[in-house]
């Protein structure tokens, strides 16, 4: 077990184009961003991913149910909270890997499929890298350009997210799992921010600081996800068995080219989660006097040396919240409980953030090649260097946005990476076949695996389900609720038998998946 649980991210890609319509107005980001998806579904192909024409099963969808036991009326929620409701026009799309490649708000939004590993969502989440770029480069075939970053934010007050996913039992209390958490997601940009040339929700201030979500943060705990941003999220849409499990969704996190930042982004929360759940005396009790305030103390501060209040009044800088969590789990680790059974990816997670804490209490620089705020800051400042630019300067604003653009001929972080100074844990072959070979330890080797041998038969998905053609051509539900089932190890026997979902369908009339 230990930091292994089920888990994904969801990354909405910044967009930007030239194209004008026939009244020579710029095409809107809605419009670009169906053009992206669309370009992928054609030039992937159908055994690749469904027709963007093709559903998504909304039936199973809560946007609205709130984890700490109500619902939102429908008259009062958001427009964009409404996430549940079929639109036609709206470009979507499962692929073969398992994962949704859509239009979300504006961007295109690449969903991990359901990974069950720290590294495993690195990977997924770099094939989606390689799905955008696919797309671009079947639009400069047809003449339009196109540019995506994979950011969160426009420099202008805008912010779009990168969200993560992790399957927590239904058994923990949400209360003590949000109070709990609160404290190292404050901390967590130090390890696992992506770095952001200006401060406020504007820029309206010069400066540098560590995280791209900082600013946007307005609450402690909501159930929005695009106004009044809170730490801890509340949606209450477990896609999964719901009286067993509870899926956290955190909206607090940057985007990340750094494959080592992402691992610990991950990877350091799916281990104090199991500290949550293991050892809830053994959590910290470092409860911040006022949260909100202390994300921006932590984030505006690339020296390390702000510090932030704590209810019983200790100060504490954020590598010392951080360190305290950590201290937290290796004791849970040595404790020998079940739960914490030595296994690679826990000893790989746990030494890279030991590592990381203690060079950056050292020296920020030493981390480089793997903190991507460091690295992105490195490279500012050896700018400012030569040209003499203020961090009020628009060229380090341009060559923020430049840092995360998907073109390697454009992207700065995509030559770091390239060069060998940001720190590669996956191979780019490991990473091109995760484009479109799902992961075959979750149910989202049954819904890949779908999409590539069954292609039109295939009419809908969502995360627990699939919509497919019976032998009268009407649709079939079939679900999917637990994540763990449906893998390549229990039914890859039973896709072999049929070359049809009709067939598949009569056999499932009397067996689960």
């Amino acid at each position: 077990m230990s930091v292994r649980r089920v888990m994904g991210i969801e990354t909405e890609l910044g967009i930007t184009s030239t194209q004008v319509d026939a009244r020579g107005e710029l095409l809107t980001p809605m419009l670009l961003s169906g053009q992206v998806v669309r370009a992928y579904a054609a030039g992937a192909g159908p055994r690749a991913a469904m027709p963007t024409g093709s559903g998504w099963d909304y039936a199973d969808e809560t946007p609205l149910r709130d984890a700490r036991g109500y619902e939102m009326a429908r008259a009062l929620a958001d427009v964009s909270q409404l996430t549940d409701v079929e639109d036609p026009t709206v470009a979507n799309s499962v692929l073969s890997n398992g994962a949704r490649f859509y239009v979300d708000h504006a961007h295109p939004e690449y969903s991990s499929p359901e990974v069950t590993s720290p590294r495993e969502a690195v990977r997924y989440d770099r094939a989606g890298e390689l799905v955008g770029l696919a797309a671009l480069r079947t639009l400069a075939q047809e003449g339009r350009e196109v540019r995506l970053y994979k950011n969160n934010v426009d420099g202008k007050g805008a912010s779009y997210g990168t969200h993560e996913n992790y399957l927590v039992p239904r058994s923990i209390p949400f209360e003590r799992l949000a109070r709990q958490l609160i404290p190292f997601l404050v901390a967590r940009p130090v390890i696992a921010g992506a770095g952001r040339v200006g401060l406020g929700q504007v820029s309206e201030r010069p400066g540098f600081q560590l995280s791209q979500r900082a600013d946007y943060l307005e609450a402690e705990v909501g159930l929005e996800t695009t106004l009044r941003r809170p730490i801890v999220n509340t949606r209450d849409e477990p896609h999964a068995t719901p009286h067993v499990h509870r899926r956290l969704h955190v909206i607090v996190g940057d985007a990340t080219m750094a494959d080592v930042t992402t691992l610990l982004a991950v990877g350091s929360l799916s281990a104090v989660l199991r500290l949550v759940e293991t050892h809830p005396d053994g959590v910290p009790d470092v409860a911040l006097a006022d949260p909100v305030q202390a994300v921006r103390q932590v984030s505006h501060d690339p020296t390390l040396r702000a510090t932030v209040e704590t209810v019983d009044g200790r100060r504490l800088t954020g590598v010392d919240v951080l360190e305290t969590y950590l201290e937290a789990v290796e004791r849970a680790v040595a404790s020998g409980h079940d739960a914490w059974r030595p296994d690679d990816d826990t000893t790989e997670v746990l030494t890279r953030w030991r590592q990381v804490l203690d060079a950056l209490r050292r020296d920020p620089a030493e981390c480089a090649g793997q903190v991507e705020w460091v690295a992105k800051l490195s490279l500012l400042e050896r700018y400012r260097e030569r040209s003499g630019a203020g961090w009020g300067d628009p060229r380090l604003a341009a060559m923020d946005i430049q840092w995360h653009d998907l073109d390697p001929q454009r992207g700065l972080a995509q030559k770091l990476r390239a060069a060998g100074r940001l720190e590669r844990l996956m191979p780019e072959g490991a990473v091109a076949a995760a484009v479109t070979e799902p992961p075959e330890d979750t149910r989202a080797w049954f819904r890949g695996e779908c999409v590539r041998r069954y292609g039109d038969d295939v009419r809908a998905a969502s995360w627990d389900s699939v919509v497919m053609l019976d032998e009268r051509g009407r649709l079939r539900r079939v679900q999917v609720p637990e994540p763990t089932a449906a893998t390549r190890e229990r039914i890859s026997g039973l896709l072999e038998r049929h070359t049809r979902t009709a067939t598949l369908l009569t056999e499932l009339a009397s067996e689960d998946v």
